[in-house]
């Protein structure tokens, strides 16, 4: 990867907020000039109340959600958004081999994509508004972010084994980064091809990626294929890193010939 300056910027301004949506605390850092302006205040207000309508629409745990609605067959036409997420699957499920599928045993289920999709879509409204300086939205682990030319986010990353003890950092200026695991939530990842929980060939798989919707799908879908998934994903440039049950890591820059040593792990903490 060709490496970025890392600026130090511990002396600009910088605003932190946070707020539990979809079930996860999703968290929003602004680093810059206007970090503590009403434009940005008012960005994050959005941003959030943009997620809590996406969890009202998109909940499995709300019987009132048009997810639940379509399970029990009460919402024959979906909604624009409904629409939306429903062609995402489809195509989540062709550029996985199946490795990834809303469609699941016990209903329909988009979860998995959602939460990338939402977020991302929120995020957008930081773009203008904290034109000029950093940002970051880290919603349970997964990761969208941007930095102003010259200026990264350096981020922590942790052990799955044991998630107390960070391996290392990197540093971004732009784009996505998701981790699938148990580490964390436990068996709560199906997989689609038999119904049950998935086997857990790897400990957990990160993607990093210029879209955080298509970061989340590829790494649950990596989570659940495990190592053989590098076959299909590697070819793109998605960027993939698997971490095996005895701590060894894998990456699909190793398996498309190139000797280039992992540098990425499941996300622990945002450092600044």
């Amino acid at each position: 990867m060709t490496a970025l300056l890392e600026v130090p910027a511990a002396h600009l301004p910088r605003r932190a907020w946070v707020e539990q949506v979809m079930g996860l605390p999703v968290s929003v850092h602004v680093r810059g000039e206007n970090a503590g302006s009403g434009t940005v205040e008012q960005a994050v207000a959005d941003l959030y109340a943009e997620l809590r309508r996406a969890d009202a629409r998109f909940s499995t745990y709300r019987d009132d959600s048009e997810v639940m609605a379509r399970r029990r067959g009460e919402a024959p036409v979906p909604s624009a958004q409904m629409a939306e997420v429903l062609e995402l699957c489809d195509e989540a499920r062709r550029r996985t081999h199946g490795a990834f599928d809303a469609e699941l045993p016990g209903g329909f289920d988009p979860s998995g994509l959602v939460k990338g999709w939402a977020v991302e879509r929120a995020a957008e409204r930081l773009r203008e508004a904290a034109r000029g300086s950093d940002w970051l939205v880290n919603a349970g682990g997964d990761i969208v972010l941007r930095a102003e030319e010259g200026r990264t986010w350096q981020v922590a990353i942790e052990d799955p084994r044991d998630p107390a003890r960070t391996l290392r950092t990197f540093a971004l200026s732009d784009g996505a980064v998701a981790t699938s695991g148990a580490a964390h939530r436990g068996a709560h990842i199906v997989d689609p091809r038999t119904g049950r929980p998935a086997a857990q060939q790897v400990l957990s798989a990160t993607v990093l990626a210029p879209s955080l919707l298509w970061a989340d799908v590829y790494a649950t879908a990596a989570y659940v294929g495990g190592v053989d998934s590098l076959s299909w994903l590697a070819p793109a440039a998605t960027q993939v890193l698997l971490v095996r049950g005895d701590g060894s890591l894998i990456s699909s820059r190793q398996v498309a010939g190139r000797r280039v040593r992992p540098w990425t792990v499941p996300l622990a903490r945002v450092l600044g």
